[in-house]
């Protein structure tokens, strides 16, 4: 059979395949598919500009046309922001389909009055990595290559979504900012100010991890879970404190792996390089490897 008479005869018949495949696990009219995952990168994108307006965007230093930019960058972001929770909310059960464009408003009003309160957040954040890092000559050379500041300013907008109960949406983000800089940050995370990861690649860290203030990664570093329980059907159990907590002034160098939901990590303690922990650590502590070096022999 020729091509063009095998594609006349057979492709309906395997779109529609496909088609009745698909909605057998997904509602084709409640999910905001990939044309959705590119328009959160946009808004992200526009959120990133009216953060850090001069630095991120295209604009003039005059004050009166700089506060326009903003102001359009949030307005778009937002009303595009709105109609995508009003979709993933329609999967929500528990919302009457009436009240879900209020909430959807709602939603997006909370977090971007809350847009001051997180510039100024992420300015910490952009002091701590100035102050770990000798190797920085600027405040600005960190904001525009950094990737901890980047990742991090991405979650912080994820998180709050989070908080909120937003479904879909502030995973879609925190995957964005790990496809971009190698760090993956799940939006449940609580981090507090002051918050600095050293170059970045391969920190992964958890839903239910706690972080305190002025704490600092390195490369490589996992907050993660121990083996996780389950239910009488063999799932894993949701909604359970799984990853650890890291009080205020830790810091927790290359390698390093730290485990469970009930581990914390003391303040004002260092972690060492590809250590192994499940248990906790009091405050003021030194873990480190003790095994000798192996004999070299010139």
């Amino acid at each position: 059979m020729k091509l063009n008479d095998w594609l006349n005869n057979e492709i309906p018949n395997i779109s529609k395949s496909l088609e009745d495949i698909h909605k057998d696990y997904f509602a084709i009219d409640k999910t905001i598919g990939f044309a959705g995952q590119e328009t959160i990168h946009k808004i992200l994108l526009n959120f990133r500009s009216a953060l850090f307006p001069c630095l991120c965007d295209k604009v003039t230093h005059d004050h009166t046309r700089l506060n326009i930019t903003i102001g359009n960058n949030l307005r778009i972001s937002a009303l595009n922001l709105k109609d995508l929770i009003e979709k993933v909310l329609l999967n929500d059960s528990n919302i009457q389909l009436k009240e879900i464009t209020n909430r959807a408003e709602e939603i997006v009003i909370n977090l971007i009055n809350k847009f001051p309160d997180l510039r100024r957040m992420l300015q910490t954040d952009i002091q701590a990595a100035y102050n770990g890092d000798p190797a920085t000559t600027s405040t600005e050379e960190i904001l525009l290559s950094y990737p901890s500041i980047q990742t991090i300013t991405i979650h912080r907008i994820a998180h709050e979504l989070y908080k909120e109960g937003v479904p879909v949406i502030p995973r879609i983000m925190s995957e964005y900012a790990h496809q971009l800089t190698g760090i993956d940050i799940h939006p449940g995370a609580s981090i507090g100010e002051y918050f600095f990861i050293d170059h970045g690649t391969g920190v992964v860290i958890g839903e239910t991890c706690t972080i305190g203030k002025n704490v600092k990664i390195y490369q490589g570093v996992t907050l993660g879970a121990k083996s996780f329980p389950l239910d009488e059907h063999g799932n894993p159990i949701k909604g359970i404190k799984r990853h650890p907590n890291i009080e205020d002034n830790v810091v927790i160098y290359a390698g390093a792996t730290i485990l469970g939901g009930d581990t914390t990590i003391g303040q004002n303690s260092v972690i060492g390089g590809n250590i192994w922990l499940t248990q906790s650590v009091p405050e003021n502590s030194r873990v480190y490897q003790t095994q000798p070096l192996p004999n070299i022999k010139s």
